[in-house]
């Protein structure tokens, strides 16, 4: 029975997972080809705050804030405030069970004109899962859990650029070290690095002054993650993130923005196996199987980065597939209170993730509120119908 509830837990994960993964039977649809990238510990990629969530999960270029971390650590370097924080609650499949969620704590510090740091904790709980035996009698429950802590540190490296350097440690217990037949399971530990880099200056659009901002992130620079030592080691989520946004500043009162954000995975695209007259997959002469197109995903991890943008067995076409794009606009009045809409889209052969999200903003004084709604347009979302929230903190309103 313990076999059969691992393969659940490895269900649940692909079922959670933001990339919307499919199972690697490479099916036909509308005469393409499914073939969604897997990784291990996908929760890296869930958007973890409500602002961010709002604008159709784009944040590489947007305004700094206590939640940078995810986005774009380098933006640090320009936040206006001295210290700040800030909480984030995530609910996960609500229409299916209670008690999934992601945490999500962030906060930083300026050091001095040029320089800051900052940290972030996120914690993914997959809930209570009851453990049974062959007669399905409750032997004992087990509460998988995820988490990851990260330090960065953001530098100026001129009057409008920026770069930042964030090291994280991955922890994965997804099988509380239960046995698999044999094969006795450990969690899963990785460490990992972002590189990223931020831009930003002030123009005049049409005489409506303009604040245009890019933003560059490698995340999840890291070792491969096994739950196991006698079954292979699987990538993380590597992932590229770049981006422009234009603010436009329409008075003393009144701000409106715009971002676009492009991902692509950093890891192997899986390739397509050759299959014989009876469908069944050809072992070669080492005992693997057979590629019939693309690249063995077998590889290192340079080699997977490198690798990424040409090892996709549909060629150009496919590696252009394997983007996604948000983008999001926000409405500022007065510095207190935010509207917030955008869009995600995936292709469908890659997840099919396509969603429109909503948002509001609020801030008094020391504290400030977000919330973000998700409306799936392609399939269904683990965030349909919920809302998200996120409470942060202006240490700086204090000493006003």
């Amino acid at each position: 029975m313990k076999d059969k509830i691992y393969r659940v837990l490895l269900a649940l994960m692909v079922l959670i997972s933001p990339m919307g993964l499919f199972a690697q039977e490479y099916t036909d649809v509308l005469g393409q080809r499914l073939n969604t990238i897997t990784t291990a510990v996908p929760f890296l990629m869930i958007a973890p705050d409500s602002r961010a969530g709002a604008m159709g999960d784009a944040g590489v270029s947007s305004s700094p804030d206590a939640n940078s971390m995810h986005w774009n650590p380098a933006k640090y370097a320009f936040i206006e405030q001295e210290m700040g924080f800030a909480m984030n609650y995530t609910p996960w499949l609500r229409a299916l069970v209670p008690d999934i969620n992601l945490s999500y704590l962030s906060g930083f510090k300026r050091l001095d004109d040029v320089q800051t740091l900052a940290f972030s904790l996120t914690y993914f709980s997959l809930g209570e899962i009851n453990f049974t035996d062959e007669a399905g009698e409750f032997l004992f429950p087990v509460k998988p859990n995820e988490f990851s802590i990260d330090v960065a540190y953001a530098r100026k490296l001129g009057e409008h650029i920026s770069g930042a350097i964030a090291v994280r440690y991955i922890y994965s217990n997804l099988t509380q070290g239960q046995f698999v037949g044999s094969i006795e399971t450990k969690p899963g530990m990785a460490l990992a690095a972002d590189v990223s880099a931020f831009y930003t200056r002030e123009l005049n659009w049409d005489r409506t002054p303009t604040i245009f901002s890019a933003g560059f992130n490698v995340s999840n620079i890291g070792n491969k993650i096994s739950y196991s030592d006698e079954i292979n080691a699987n990538f993380i989520p590597i992932n590229l993130r770049l981006g422009p946004s234009l603010t436009f500043l329409l008075d003393d009162y009144n701000q409106l923005s715009f971002m676009v954000d492009v991902n692509k995975l950093l890891v192997p695209t899986p390739p397509i196996y050759l299959r014989d007259d009876n469908g069944q997959l050809v072992i070669g002469d080492d005992g693997e199987y057979v590629i019939d197109a693309g690249r063995d995903p077998n590889r290192s991890v340079v080699a997977g980065i490198f690798g990424s943008f040409t090892d996709a067995p549909g060629g150009f076409k496919e590696e252009i597939n394997e983007l996604t794009f948000s983008a999001g606009a926000e409405y500022w009045y007065d510095k207190q209170f935010a509207i917030r809409a955008g869009y995600f889209h995936e292709h469908k052969t890659k997840g099919d993730r396509k969603y429109v999200t909503l948002g509001i903003g609020l801030k008094y004084n020391v504290f400030g509120l977000d919330f973000a709604y998700l409306v799936p347009l392609a399939q269904r979302s683990p965030l349909e119908n919920v809302l998200r929230f996120t409470l942060h903190f202006d240490f700086d309103a204090l000493r006003q």
